[in-house]
């Protein structure tokens, strides 16, 4: 998987000139609690068995969409369960499998480098420390921050393209280098928060939030948000534009959570700043 390249801020996010950090703290952990209500059920939209498969998962989805991978992968792991199988596949089988999700042949090397330095290294199980991740081949810090969250509860952000986009329209950063995104917006929540944080911004990215064309007029938080204006104010044009389910369903999995995403009375979240 290719991480998103290190670049330098270009300064597209509005920042709020007079909020003082104290001010930036408390607007961002309220932005989160309203996501939360609005998305109660945010979570990873991989379908995935165990740690080894959504690690797969994830390096399959770079440059493609979550729901694409979806597609792919009951067949991949119905005939590669585990990092044994998927070392020993032959490569053109693999390939012929993951081509959908675009860049096969590059996949195909990294899900199999991947799963051979397993086998190397811990006995074909996925490692549940981030510096063990990253040394792992098409695995960045990105594809760990998911499978530590999600397989081993250990708080993290995935600074991907919806996140990225997300923090520095609310002027949480104006950085756009992946690394320091994750540890300027993990300086501003309670470390127990970031990785359904994580899943907040991204459902919210990816129903409302768009890089093109923002929903700003169909966007519950869009009081909270410097950047207000930059998409459609239009409520029944902005509304137009929304994608999926509001609160996620079917969202992108084909396998989706036992639980309903959509709750009526979502908890708030605690360490609020003020």
């Amino acid at each position: 998987m290719t991480e998103p390249a290190p670049r330098r801020s270009r300064g597209t996010a509005k920042v709020v000139k007079t909020e003082s950090h104290l001010a930036l703290v408390r607007r961002a952990r309220r932005i989160n609690r309203e996501l939360g209500e609005i998305y109660p059920g945010a979570h990873c939209e991989l379908d995935y068995g165990d740690a080894f498969q959504l690690l797969v998962a994830v390096v399959l989805s770079a440059q493609t969409t979550d729901r694409r991978v979806n597609t792919v992968t009951p067949a991949l792991f119905a005939r590669f369960p585990d990092a044994a199988a998927m070392a020993a596949a032959e490569p053109a089988e693999l390939e012929s499998i993951i081509q959908p999700t675009g860049f096969f042949r590059a996949k195909t090397r990294s899900v199999q480098g991947l799963a051979q330095a397993l086998l190397e290294r811990y006995d074909g199980e996925v490692p549940g420390k981030l510096a063990d991740l990253v040394t792992l081949p098409g695995v960045g810090r990105k594809t760990a921050n998911v499978v530590l969250g999600e397989v081993f509860d250990v708080p993290g952000i995935t600074v991907d393209t919806h996140f990225g986009r997300l923090a520095r329209r609310f002027g949480w950063t104006t950085d756009e280098d992946p690394v320091r995104v994750e540890h300027e917006v993990g300086a501003l929540f309670p470390r127990k928060d970031l990785t359904l944080l994580s899943h907040r911004v991204i459902f919210h990215g990816r129903r409302v939030c768009h890089a093109r064309r923002p929903a700003c007029g169909a966007c519950a938080i869009a009081p909270l948000c410097p950047a207000y204006g930059e998409g459609e104010t239009d409520p029944i044009k902005a509304k137009a534009l929304l994608k999926y389910e509001m609160a996620g369903q079917p969202g992108q999995r084909l396998q989706p959570p036992a639980k309903p995403v959509l709750a009526v009375n979502a908890p708030k979240d605690e360490g609020d700043a003020g």
